[in-house]
């Protein structure tokens, strides 16, 4: 069973930073807690109580806990109310949604002097004939029962009929605890039922009546294993089945089975979860022959470039934008590049050999990608000027044809042969004196003409 433990109280008190001595206040409830203890050792301070939605049968282990004002126990398996005598300062007990069918064990709260408002709702008690009235004459002290409060001519008229009502609330009382008793016997009946049905099962799933049996399983579970997860599936959901549609009673017993019921499934198909993972293989990076396969699991977006003018490649991984950094790891090999993303492979095979001790990686500050840039082994150098080439004997006469003909090129631009006027010669030469702007007209030289007699005709140009 589920106890209340200090690692539980403590996470509950983080308003408290943790500390448990000085807690006045802590919620306890939905922890699925089946006994109720420690609290008035570790938390004498404790002034509000919450311990709603749980599997408490019985109130105890809380009557040292002398500064505690209000009690909330709702929706548990309690039956009687009891050990809070000691609790001096209570003024709000809460006991909606139990199974408190022993009235009279309402006397117990006597002696809680302080007590002003009680909640029983949804209890078997409230069912009994007089109940409200047995209830506000047994409690002098209380103000306010099932969120009604008591007037004093309720009281008073209460009080009158008080005989005959706690008569009638004891013979109730004796009806419903035999039939709890009959209830605790079929309960019990029950649970020894569902034990050996699963024993059973255990048993034919596991032993075998013959050696031929035996024999035959071995022969065919390979082949069978697919089945056998089907039929086990079948059978589970018809057992569920059976277990949610059988009638019972709504009792403390029944509450509980329910509880164990779907924690045992919850531990089934965790295990089985378990085993799965456990099961399954890993993903295949490297054949066997040393193969390196091209792998996607994080089914990332990327680009593999060419950087032909800085040789390198350049691959561009879209990892997850807001993804911590830490869990990336980028392994560069010459012929390949591996990047873990959370755990998961990214592999992919590079066209040329690179050289893993110069690549780098970075992350882009705007998209988050993971930029790796990896320098090529083979090293290419472009060149962006003419590299002058060696110059064959057999070519020197056509290098002197080019030649001429490019001086005759130059000496066809010849001012002498415009056939179109002179703009620069319309305004008469001034000659300038003092500072001023620098004539740039170029001068005539008579080279040109001593460079045309050179001029032979070629006629292959």
């Amino acid at each position: 069973f589920l106890s209340v433990t200090e690692d539980l109280v403590r996470r509950r008190a983080e308003h408290n930073n943790c500390e448990i001595f000085s807690l006045e206040e802590i919620s306890l409830h939905q922890q699925e807690i089946e006994k109720l203890e420690y609290l008035d050792k570790w938390c004498r301070d404790l002034k509000i109580l919450y311990l709603q939605n749980n599997l408490i049968p019985k109130i105890e282990n809380v009557s040292k806990l002398k500064k505690l004002e209000y009690l909330n126990v709702a929706l548990n398996n309690i039956e009687r109310i009891e050990n809070l005598e000691g609790c001096e300062e209570l003024k709000k007990l809460d006991l909606t949604a139990n199974f408190i069918g022993e009235l009279s064990s309402i006397e117990a709260l006597k002696y809680n002097i302080h007590l002003k408002e009680l909640f029983l709702v949804g209890n078997p008690c409230t069912e009994f004939e007089g109940y409200r009235q047995f209830v506000v004459a047994t409690l002098h002290q209380l103000k306010c029962l099932d969120s009604k409060e008591i007037e004093r001519s309720e009281r008073i008229q209460a009080l009158q009929n008080y005989p005959e009502v706690k008569q009638k609330i004891r013979e109730q009382e004796q009806a419903y605890l035999h039939k709890r008793a009959r209830e605790k016997e079929e309960a019990q009946r029950r649970m020894q039922e569902r034990k050996d049905k699963k024993q059973k099962q255990m048993v034919s799933n596991l032993g075998f009546d013959s050696p031929d049996s035996l024999q035959n399983h071995e022969n065919h579970q390979a082949e069978g294993d697919r089945e056998q997860e089907t039929w086990r599936t079948v059978e589970d959901d018809e057992e569920d089945r059976g277990f949610w549609e059988e009638a019972t009673p709504y009792t403390p017993e029944s509450r509980l089975e329910t509880h164990r019921y779907i924690e045992e499934k919850r531990r089934a198909k965790d295990n089985t979860r378990e085993s799965e993972k456990r099961e399954k293989p890993l993903r295949t990076l490297v054949t066997a022959e040393g193969k390196v396969l091209n792998v996607n699991v994080p089914k990332l977006h990327f680009s593999l470039k060419d950087d032909e003018e800085n040789n390198q490649i350049i691959l561009d991984l879209a990892v997850y934008r807001h993804m911590d950094t830490s869990l990336l790891d980028v392994d560069v090999q010459p012929t390949y590049i591996r990047v873990l993303v959370k755990g998961k492979p990214f592999q992919l095979v590079l066209p040329e050999e690179v050289k893993p001790d110069s690549s780098s990686a970075k992350r882009s500050q705007t998209t988050g990608h993971l930029v790796v840039s990896m320098p090529k082994a083979k090293e290419v150098i472009l060149t962006k000027q003419k590299v002058s080439t060696p110059i064959k004997d057999s070519d020197c006469d056509t290098l002197q044809k080019n030649a001429r003909s490019i001086q005759y090129e130059k000496l066809e631009v010849d001012p002498s042969k415009y056939s179109f006027p002179d703009v620069t010669k319309i305004i008469q030469e001034k000659k300038r004196i003092g500072e001023g702007p620098i004539s740039l007209q170029p001068e005539k030289t008579a080279e040109t003409k001593k460079s045309y007699v050179d001029y032979e005709n070629n006629e292959d140009v």
